[in-house]
């Protein structure tokens, strides 16, 4: 799984598939969709016109809270690959825990996708180190896609993805915005001639297993966000953007949706 992928949410309609053609034209090999989206299609046609080969890509996307039943993990996966005129995914997720749907009842039905070749690889999203310690007893996962950003620390779940061999992909992980007016972040990229943005992702990418996906509508900030492999962070550095990170600075929570995130183990 590419290091540096592009999220696509919220884009859709012909912009949507613009800036998922040139995100791969620019060098993007890794892109991130879910069913709650709705722009599957859309994201299907980005890649279509990129006219790179589907083997140099890696295509994720992730099953809604309403098909995460056997029967709907079938149907709603099939009718993913048709909007994305893909015949196989590189990943498959559960986007967020069902508190009615066992999970061993969802990755059973994934995994027998995957071993039919639509999925390479299962993994989860918004899943708590709990969640994971339960999701890892039913199936052979991948990964936990989870919001991460120097603001809000992940420092269990970090553990949890390194105890069971996985990997962390970071969504939001720019703040949501947040990131590109830090001044104490701005200040560590005037040592390297980089923007705040630039090194949140390189802090992200340079942790062991860790992807980021973030998501640009511009192609300015599409190739901005790609330009972060030619530097290095120093120690020092990076130990100073940990220390910005806290359990209070999560963005996404959204209520009846959101594992007890202050409960995690």
């Amino acid at each position: 799984m590419p290091a540096l992928g592009f999220g696509t949410w919220p884009l859709s309609g012909a912009d949507g598939t613009r800036a998922v053609r040139e995100a791969i034209e620019l060098g993007y090999r890794h892109i991130d969709t879910a069913q709650l989206y709705g722009n599957e299609a859309d994201v299907g046609k980005g890649i279509a016109q990129s006219g790179v080969a589907r083997g140099e890509l890696w295509i994720t996307t992730k099953l809604s809270r309403d098909h995460l039943g056997a029967k709907e993990v079938a149907r709603s996966t099939d009718e993913s690959l048709k909007k994305l005129g893909l015949d196989h995914l590189d990943l498959l997720l559960i986007h967020w825990p069902s508190r009615t749907v066992p999970v061993a009842e969802t990755l059973s039905a994934m995994t027998k996708l995957r071993d039919a070749g639509k999925t390479r690889f299962i993994g989860v999203s918004n899943f708590t180190t709990k969640l994971l310690d339960e999701a890892t007893k039913h199936a052979d996962i991948i990964c936990d896609q989870v919001e991460y950003h120097p603001f809000l620390s992940q420092r269990a779940v970090l553990s949890a993805v390194k105890t069971h061999g996985l990997f962390l992909t970071a969504y939001s992980p720019v703040a949501r915005g947040q990131v590109p007016n830090d001044k104490r972040l701005q200040a560590i990229g005037k040592k390297y001639g980089k923007s705040a943005a630039q090194v949140a992702l390189r802090w992200l990418i340079e942790q062991d297993n860790v992807a980021a996906i973030p998501k640009a509508g511009s192609r300015a900030h599409m190739q901005a966000n790609f330009e972060i492999f030619d530097f290095a962070l120093a120690p020092e550095d990076r130990a100073a953007i940990d220390g910005l990170g806290s359990s209070s600075g999560r963005i996404v929570d959204i209520a009846g949706w959101s594992p007890d995130w202050d409960r995690p183990n």
